[in-house]
């Protein structure tokens, strides 16, 4: 099975659970988009690095065929999340030229390519840090009051569905790549790190008037194309170490999404655990999915 194909029904798996929940909540008036290549809608396009989807075959299952930016064949989590709350079928990356607040007051993306929770990892490929999406989301919230006013600006911020899918990158591009972190850290201390640094972001956009906040953990890492690819002396199976690694990390995030909901008041906040379970379940059982992994 290719990536594409992973990816896609990976896709659809954490859609078919977030539109449970937009099926029993209210109406949400927005879809506000942090991360990574997950859920970047073309942000990296305009920004300096080589970490970019803007060519062929990305975006061929997309409308008009066109590479847009989206690290996809099609559209990305949260364009169907975007379409599951009755908005528009794709969410703008807040970057492109070709969009304005108009088009951004129904759902904006922030995220980029490559970027985690630590500033560390944005800088390997020179990709948008997580605290850069924040400011940019501060400029959006100066731009939609001034648009909408104050008091409809309000209400969309405190309404609408914030999407946070990230953690990967800091693992595998920065921690397991660069030994600058390794050299500070050992990997359950690099955990609590980073669950610090998602706590601070939660609460910094809880404070800016976020709600309703979607944080979702990372994969299973070491099944992942190229870690498999590059484990040749492991014959291309999974890499157990790094799977065992992205389990822990996602029990301390669903940990914290407990504790922050018992110390702000008012907050709304899911943790998914789907990026690890049915990249796993795909990878077990790929006939399931109508799929078949060949022998390397």
């Amino acid at each position: 099975m290719g990536y594409m194909h992973v990816l896609s029904l990976f896709c659809i798996q954490i859609i078919l659970l977030l539109v449970v929940v937009a099926e029993t909540t209210a109406k949400v008036p927005a879809i506000i988009v942090f991360g990574d290549s997950s859920v970047d809608a073309g942000n990296n396009n305009v920004i300096s690095t080589l970490l970019k989807s803007n060519f062929k075959p990305y975006g061929r299952d997309f409308e008009g065929g066109l590479p847009t930016g989206r690290f996809c064949n099609g559209r990305i989590p949260p364009d169907f999340i975007s379409e599951a709350f009755g908005l528009k079928p794709a969410i703008p990356a807040y970057l492109d030229p070709l969009y304005s607040i108009s088009d951004f007051a129904t759902g904006v993306c922030f995220a980029s390519a490559g970027t985690g929770y630590d500033n560390a990892t944005s800088n390997v490929l020179n990709v948008i840090p997580l605290w850069k999406e924040l400011e940019y989301y501060k400029d959006y919230q100066n731009k939609l009051r001034a648009y909408v006013g104050d008091r409809k600006a309000n209400e969309i911020f405190s309404e609408a569905l914030y999407l946070m899918s990230l953690g990967t990158n800091d693992f595998l591009e920065n921690y397991y790549t660069i030994p600058t972190r390794r050299s500070q850290f050992t990997v359950r201390q690099y955990e609590d790190f980073l669950v610090g640094l998602a706590r601070n972001f939660i609460t910094e956009l809880y404070h800016l008037g976020g709600r309703k906040i979607s944080l979702t953990g990372v994969p299973p890492m070491g099944c992942l194309p190229l870690e498999r690819t590059t484990n040749i002396m492991g014959r291309h199976d999974c890499l157990q170490e790094y799977n065992d690694v992205a389990m822990e990390f996602n029990g301390k995030l669903e940990g914290l999404a407990s504790q922050l909901k018992r110390e702000l008041p008012g907050l709304r906040l899911l943790y998914t655990r789907t990026a690890y379970d049915t990249f796993d379940q795909i990878i077990r059982t790929p006939a399931a999915y109508g799929g078949k992994i060949k022998d390397p």
